[in-house]
């Protein structure tokens, strides 16, 4: 285990399907997800994956409320942050692609780029292949390093198509996501066939939805790879009690991590591990 590299830590801390009724915890207001993401940095997250809300608590992929949240995490710690061009389901790509449109002290340090449609629940995560290019294109503008998101074999091989295109380039981060009605699921055969699939030299996390959420921590530090916790996919610490912020799913990461051999990233270390400029 010494030999691993430092394992990332991920704070998915809003996402666009929970909500307050759901739990209490879930951070809507910029001055919320600052103030969380500050405990989640404390408590060993090396990165924030945000999405962000109106003050109603409605999904949203404004500007300037990513804006408000980049400038809040950053007043408060030194947490590396990552933007969703996914936002929620049935929105257009220009409003999915709100973030790319921060630069300069604002600009994020990373993003994700799902690549391609899946089942999720009962309704569908629409990513035909032409908007895959767009949202590819636009954070390659911004000069970002995308997250590539598979829900599912198929999207990693779409990974290769688009580095072969010149949309982006290898090795890549990618993050497998595990356990969403109709898509790929929460399994260790998943995510041991995944990783194994992925271009030499590329670094990887694991997001397992809801209860597979903690477990795979465990799994994916074994294996020498990273950990995506948080509200936005799981709001239990344990069974039938609800985490009061991300900042103790991530502290249960890191527990679970150190208690496997792993030693967790500091921003700085995963900057470097992920390849980010």
């Amino acid at each position: 285990m010494s030999a691993m590299p430092p394992m990332v830590i991920t704070a998915a801390m809003v996402g666009a399907e929970v909500t307050r009724a759901q739990t209490p915890a879930l951070p809507i207001t910029a001055e919320e997800i600052g103030e969380d993401a500050a405990k989640c940095r404390e408590a060993g997250a090396a990165m924030v994956h945000i999405h962000v809300r109106t003050p109603e608590g409605k999904p949203s992929q404004d500007t300037e409320l990513f804006r408000a949240a980049i400038r809040a995490i950053r007043s408060r710690c030194d947490v590396l942050i990552q933007v969703s061009t996914g936002g929620a389901v049935g929105m257009s790509v220009d409003e999915r692609c709100g973030p790319l449109k921060l630069t300069g002290s604002d600009r994020p340090d990373m993003a994700t780029l799902s690549t391609g449609t899946v089942n999720f629940g009962d309704d569908v995560f629409w990513n035909p292949r032409p908007l895959v290019r767009d949202i590819a294109t636009r954070i390659k503008a911004l000069g970002l390093r995308p997250e590539i998101e598979c829900f599912d074999a198929g999207m990693v091989d779409e990974a290769y198509a688009l580095e072969k295109e010149g949309f982006l380039a290898f090795p890549a981060h990618f993050d497998f996501v595990l356990g969403v009605g109709g898509a790929l699921a929460a399994r260790p055969e998943a995510l041991d066939f995944l990783r194994g699939y992925v271009p030499a030299g590329s670094t990887w996390t694991c997001a397992a939805m809801g209860r597979h959420q903690l477990p795979f921590v465990e799994l994916s530090a074994e294996r020498g790879g990273n950990a995506r916790v948080g509200i936005e996919d799981n709001i239990y610490l344990s069974k039938g009690v609800l985490a009061k912020g991300n900042y103790e799913l991530v502290a249960e990461a890191a527990r679970r991590a150190k208690g496997k051999g792993r030693v967790l990233a500091t921003p700085q270390e995963a900057r470097e591990l992920l390849r980010l400029s």
